[in-house]
């Protein structure tokens, strides 16, 4: 028995670099949602497939946590794989994220948002254990471990950061609230011992100071994870009205001259 096509108009944003004689423009399909799945994305990949395979947009894992597929659907920054095709009467608009260069149709240029990700150092500092890497594990207790919740999700989709109206007029010295959640994520981590450190690189007037605290960010996520309380965070512990807990267990650092409990781990 044959299905009812189930038709649903989409406006999908087109620029190709190569014609620089055409503006870029709207495309509009139909497409029948009986031939695709129920995700946005899926429906992306069926206009390319059977409709224009002209169309270039990013895509890799297909279950929200690589972050590639980033974009504006119906006004929200959000990822596609994790956005239901809304079936309505009215056409579904895509766009790239708003407020950063395009590379073609729906690829935006993410250089200078992954440049601030790398500026933060996102990953453990612990002075005068380089030479022991890999060597025993660092310890952490679950209270501790608990800290992280909320904060090591981020899939660095930067839909935040291209919703945040300072990071659009500050882009190039406002890291933003992608940035800044993952610097929060790094600060807070019990086995991290470069937090002063990481907060005096923080320290000045653009870096996190730009944020208004008008929650754009904490609305789009698609992770559902609050980028504006891990800036009002870092915010509290630069102003110094709080402080980076002792954690609950140490792993002290190796000394090479010890003998046999160089590798052992104490708990205070």
């Amino acid at each position: 028995m044959l299905q009812t096509p189930r038709l649903q108009t989409v406006r999908v944003y087109r620029w190709n670099p190569e014609k620089p004689n055409v503006k870029p423009y709207m495309q509009q399909f139909a497409v029948d949602l009986n031939k695709c799945g129920t995700m946005v994305l899926d429906m992306l990949a069926l206009i390319k497939a059977q409709h224009d395979p002209t169309l270039s947009y990013r895509r890799s894992c297909r279950e929200g946590i690589c972050g590639c597929c980033s974009m504006n659907i119906n006004g929200v920054n959000t990822l596609a794989c994790l956005t239901k095709v809304p079936e309505s009467s009215k056409p579904i608009v895509i766009y790239p994220l708003p407020h950063c260069y395009v590379i073609r149709d729906l690829i935006t240029d993410m250089e200078q948002f992954l440049k601030q990700y790398q500026t933060i150092q996102p990953y453990l500092k612990r002075p005068g254990e380089e030479n022991f890497i890999g060597i025993r594990q660092i310890l952490q207790s679950p209270r501790d471990r608990k800290k992280l919740n909320g904060a090591y999700e981020c899939v660095l989709c930067a839909c935040c950061s291209y919703s945040c109206p300072p990071y659009w007029w500050l882009g190039d010295k406002f890291l933003g609230p992608a940035t800044l959640l993952q610097a929060y994520r790094w600060i807070i981590d019990s086995r991290d011992m470069e937090h002063k450190e990481r907060l005096s690189k923080l320290r000045d007037f653009y870096s996190v100071y730009r944020c208004h605290t008008i929650f754009n960010c904490t609305k789009t996520c698609p992770k559902g994870l609050n980028p504006g309380r891990a800036i009002a965070q870092i915010k509290r512990l630069l102003a110094g009205l709080t402080k980076k807990e002792r954690p609950d267990m140490e792993t002290p650092i190796p000394h090479p001259c010890n003998g046999e409990d160089i590798y052992q781990c104490r708990e205070e």
